[in-house]
């Protein structure tokens, strides 16, 4: 029975070949585009699910109560980890990680027979030798329990070893590593890990001993439990201890270890505790070891599969019922024969699952052929285990077989339903029920194809915006050479003193951090007749004499640094502190000081200069009080502003000087403006994805009004004929098929636009600055919408229009 039900489909399915090619088309794309979706999302949830005793792993996390307002932060001090060890009986084990957050990359040196090797790696970390008992890495050199148990000591990844050692062993081998964040050392090579396939919020390709570092020794020397909130503290719990038990008794924890600090800071805190595996989406940070995931991005993706693949289901059913009449002779003879409605239902349903399944099968070819494109697209790698991919080849497989019966079944009970009197009797006609049901499908199809397009364009002119819009700094034409070893430190101002001989290079300047990167400096600050409890949160940045200058920030009230003054406790404030502090006018705040409190030491800074307010943040946080301190010898970035037209010129030139001065360290550099926009990595992926699917949407929308006006142009071919013999134009007869299927699109436009007004507006909110919702980007989109229809339209009604009367009106 089944094979015959098989066999009738597939001759039902070569005799209708348009019909058959539209579904098949229609059913592919949208299974592939779902499945590409899936893959993604699939990965994001993925997150540290691979490590033993997930559910016992916990990080700890802080809530910052200050008088400007709260900010949540995966950060804690050094010290919690141990009282909280000390206080609660539930907690196994605790272990503590630390970013090298001022490297943007680490300078590593290997004497290799007295030849010394340098190398730039990125994405280190210092930890505690309690790591590798939390999180699972495979290593194939040295033993994870033991590899950070002694001092300066340092985990490789399998890359970084097969590049500096090649073949050799790794192990006990002496490195030299310099670092802004932790200072210079020689570390000893105790373990190397394989590359992992498990997505982890820890992407860490290289791990050293927190003990014996400079780090290590500054954070023991400070008392205090309210500041240098930069680790992240992780614990292991107890079997059966229970989260929200441990955390009802914070309060009292916070109070007894950290309350007396708290006071003197002039904050409060607030302790929680996030589940390891819930750190990439559900944290509630944007930020933690490495940037978060964002829910509400996955949400969209998953809307946006979910609707391409209900744009094809529509498809199948519209061009079902529209080409019921084809068919209904069928369903007459079958009923005569003995035929039940079930058998029918059946037999109609076996159609469309055997449809979905050749759409299943095309699919995943087409997956498979574009699987590195969109790994490149959405920035992941899906790299799965075997079982893994059978896994999800089994759940895509079930969504096709549900998608061939969501599809059928409409048509399926439509057509059984005919009655064999009537329809062998050629009485059939499509019920109003059937014909509004599918004019409302195809306005449903083309709502969520607008919104798509308008979303598309909104998030593609916010992304221009955050390319384009004033940061209230040069940003273009910027080079930014980071300062990775004391030996570039030093030689930095006879650097700077050669390169400023040079044409090509208008300015250089120097400091720890540059706008668009983290910078974890800040302090709590009150001006004069105030106290801490009145201290206002306060950004800084510690630059040299000529910083400023070389970023062109505007200068509002006072001076900038300038080498005749004495500026060693002379700050610099944007507007915006000025404001926040009190101060009537920016003139009205020079010479005036503003103090802090560290370690219970007062320091005060007069106020020498006031600049306008500039982004140093990415354009999704405002702008906030900031401050630039003077330093003098200890940077972490040159930044040299070059001539326009002369970048190549200019580049050759700091080469030249750097070579001179940093003979054994490779030149590094990159542009301050790619840098900054490096920040929404994130958005712009998104914004490519919409993009392309939206395409998608649109492509099978346009392909199921295609197949529509086909029917109905083969339906009235009869009616054609008469119009035109009795003397109809061309274009009343275009006119006559085009406009039923234009109306429907243009309800869908007013259905849409409102719609899709509410979600961007929601989406724009995440920015702080956004280029808003234009008239004209709602216009545009429904220009789109009814241009691709009228195309799609017009194409068909043209073609029956001029087709010949006399062959149409013959009698069959």
């Amino acid at each position: 029975m089944i094979r015959n039900y098989i066999k009738i489909a597939w001759r039902s399915l070569k005799s209708n070949k348009l019909f058959t090619a539209v579904n098949i088309f229609g059913l592919t794309v949208g299974l592939a585009s779902c499945m590409l979706i899936c893959l993604y999302i699939y990965h994001e949830y993925s997150y540290d699910k691979h490590h033993d005793n997930v559910e016992q792993l916990y990080q700890v996390g802080t809530v910052l109560k200050r008088t400007d307002g709260d900010i949540r932060t995966a950060g804690t001090p050094y010290g919690i980890a141990d009282a909280l060890q000390q206080e609660f009986p539930e907690i196994d084990n605790i272990t503590r990680l630390v970013s090298l957050f001022v490297d943007d990359k680490t300078l590593i040196q290997f004497d290799n027979n007295g030849t010394s090797q340098v190398y730039y790696e990125s994405k280190g970390y210092l930890t505690d030798a309690s790591f590798f008992n939390f999180f699972n890495y495979d290593f194939i050199e040295g033993q994870p329990e033991t590899a950070l148990q002694q001092p300066n000591s340092i985990v490789i990844s399998e890359a970084i070893a097969a590049k500096i050692f090649g073949n050799e062993k790794a192990l006990d081998q002496t490195l030299q590593i310099e670092s802004n964040t932790n200072g210079r050392g020689t570390y000893v090579v105790k373990g190397v890990f394989k590359s992992s396939n498990n997505p982890s919020h820890i992407d860490g390709r290289f791990f050293m001993s927190f003990v014996g570092g400079a780090l290590d020794n500054y954070v023991k020397s400070q008392t205090s439990m309210a500041g240098n909130n930069f680790l992240f503290t992780y614990l292991k719990l107890n079997k059966g201890a229970n989260q929200d038990a441990i955390t009802a008794k914070f309060p009292g924890f916070v109070d007894k270890y950290l309350g007396a600090d708290l006071k003197k800071a002039g904050f409060n805190k607030e302790q929680f505790l996030i589940p390891v595996k819930d750190i990439h989406l559900k944290s509630g940070m944007s930020e933690n070891v490495s940037t978060s995931g964002s829910p509400k991005q996955l949400y969209i993706l998953l809307s946006i599969a979910a609707f391409i693949l209900l744009i094809a289901c529509i498809n199948y059913m519209n061009l079902s019922t529209a080409r019921s009449s084809k068919r209904a002779g069928e369903v007459g003879v079958r009923k005569v024969l003995g035929a039940q409605k079930s058998n029918l239902i059946t037999q109609f349903l076996s159609e469309s699952i055997l449809l979905a399944l050749m759409a299943f099968i095309i699919a995943i070819g087409i997956v498979w052929s574009l699987f590195s494109t969109f790994e490149r697209i959405s920035g992941k790698e899906f790299a799965y285990s075997n079982n893994q991919y059978l896994t999800l080849g089994a759940a895509f497989l079930i969504v096709s077989l549900l998608v061939g019966l969501f599809a059928g079944s409409y048509p399926a009970f439509f057509l059984s339903a005919f009655k064999p009197i009537k329809v062998l009797k050629g009485r059939v006609t499509n019920s109003l029920a059937a014909t509004t049901l599918r004019k409302g499908l195809v306005v449903f199809q083309f709502t969520i194809a607008i919104i798509l397009i308008v979303s598309s364009l909104v998030i593609f002119n916010q992304m221009e915006y955050l390319k384009s819009t004033d940061l209230g700094f040069a940003q273009d034409q910027q080079i930014v050479v980071p300062l990775r070893s004391e030996t570039s430190v030093n030689a930095y101002q006879n650097i700077k003193i050669d390169l400023e001989k040079f044409t090509a290079i208008k300015a250089v300047g120097a400091a720890a951090y540059y706008p668009g990167i983290f910078n974890p400096e800040d302090g709590l600050f009150y001006k004069e007749g105030q106290n801490m409890d009145l201290a206002k949160h306060v950004f800084f940045n510690r630059v040299d004499h000529d910083f400023l200058k070389t970023l062109e920030i505007k200068l509002v009230a006072g001076r900038l640094f300038s080498e005749p003054f004495a500026d060693s406790t002379g700050i610099v404030l944007n507007e915006k502190a000025i404001g926040e502090f009190g101060f009537n006018t920016a003139e009205d705040a020079i010479g005036k000081k503003i103090f802090t409190e560290r370690q219970s030491t007062l320091y005060s800074n007069e106020i020498v200069g006031v600049v306008k307010d500039f982004h140093f943040k990415d354009l999704k946080s405002p702008i906030t009080p900031f401050a630039f301190a003077l330093e003098l010898n200890n940077y972490n970035y040159m930044v040299v502003h070059v001539e326009e037209d002369k970048i190549s010129k200019a580049i050759a030139e700091i080469s030249s000087v750097w070579t001179k001065s940093n003979p054994n360290q490779p030149l590094e550099y990159t542009f301050l403006n790619e840098d900054f926009q490096k920040n929404y990595v994130s958005e712009n992926r998104l914004s490519s994805i919409v993009g392309y699917f939206t395409l998608v949407a649109i492509l099978i929308s346009c392909l199921g009004l295609f197949g529509l006006i086909s029917f109905s142009a083969d339906q009235r071919k009869k009616e054609i004929g008469v119009r035109k013999v009795l003397g109809a134009s061309i274009s009343n007869i275009v006119k006559t098929l085009s406009v039923e299927f234009l109306v429907l699109v243009l309800i869908a436009i007013l259905l849409a636009l409102p719609l899709a007004y509410w979600a961007m507006d929601k989406w724009l909110q995440e920015f702080a600055y956004s280029v808003g919702l234009s008239w004209w980007l709602f216009g545009i989109a429904a220009s789109i919408t009814l241009l691709i229809a009228m195309l799609t339209v017009s194409h068909q009604a043209v073609k029956a229009a001029i087709a010949n009367p006399v062959i149409n009106l013959r009698t069959e």
